[in-house]
């Protein structure tokens, strides 16, 4: 079973994810989103698969949030999707992606829940 996390190193979350993940004997791909952030057609199926709409996914706190005008409830799922590629701090941390499912590392235990 392949499992990914897109992973941020400076995240407790995100660390807290990983070694989860190791501590049950999994090693993921691990992919720094920061510096290697997923294209628009991964994080569309991630969505699909969570069942959620891209604000969903998204860090609304984060300055690039309010400085690109993302809370503009007129910009579309593809928009909003493209700013994720595009300023990929927005993306909620950690992502785990395991055969069909996903999960958001949020609590860290949610992970388990698919592996």
């Amino acid at each position: 079973m392949s499992v990914t996390i897109y992973h941020n190193p400076r995240c407790s979350k995100s660390r807290q994810g990983l070694k989860l993940l190791q501590e049950n004997g999994v090693e993921p791909n691990v992919v720094e989103y920061l510096k290697t952030p997923p294209d628009a057609k991964t994080l569309a199926d991630i969505l699909d698969k969570l069942g959620m709409e891209p604000r969903d996914l998204m860090r609304k706190k984060e300055a690039e949030y309010k400085a690109n005008g993302l809370q503009d409830e007129s910009l579309s799922k593809k928009e909003l999707i493209e700013a994720m590629v595009k300023f990929p701090k927005l993306i909620e941390r950690p992502v785990v992606v395991s055969g069909g499912k996903v999960a958001i590392g949020r609590p860290p235990e949610n992970i388990l829940n698919i592996i």
